[in-house]
């Protein structure tokens, strides 16, 4: 398996981006079910089974739930965009989709045994 030598730089970007979009996940799931305020639902029983699915009345988010949401997603892009356009990958000539993978998991390696 090939071993890359990431920048400490791009390691972080990479970190940061994972912590986000664990962070906006987390949070997400503390929100209403739908953005904009919505009568609940009932779902007719199904063949074979006494469940019943439904959802109770969402009051939409707030503002503030709006903004934090929309702050998570700039960070996002933001991060992304850092990672994907990274001066290191310019000099990779091959497997630069493995590169890219590895990446991904780099942050469970010491920062010496990246690969």
């Amino acid at each position: 398996m090939p071993t890359y030598d990431f920048p400490q730089d791009l390691r972080d970007a990479q970190l940061a981006l994972h912590r986000t979009r664990a962070a906006m996940e987390q949070y997400a799931k503390t929100l209403p079910w739908s953005a904009e305020p919505r009568p609940g639902w009932e779902a007719d029983k199904q063949l074979h089974s006494g469940y019943r699915s439904a959802k109770p009345d969402s009051p939409g988010y707030t503002d503030e739930q709006r903004e934090q949401l929309a702050a998570y997603r700039a960070q996002l892009l933001e991060l992304s965009t850092t990672v994907m356009t990274h001066p290191y990958w310019k000099g990779l000539s091959a497997n630069v989709v493995a590169a890219r993978m590895a990446l991904q998991h780099a942050h469970e390696q010491p920062a010496g045994e990246a690969g």
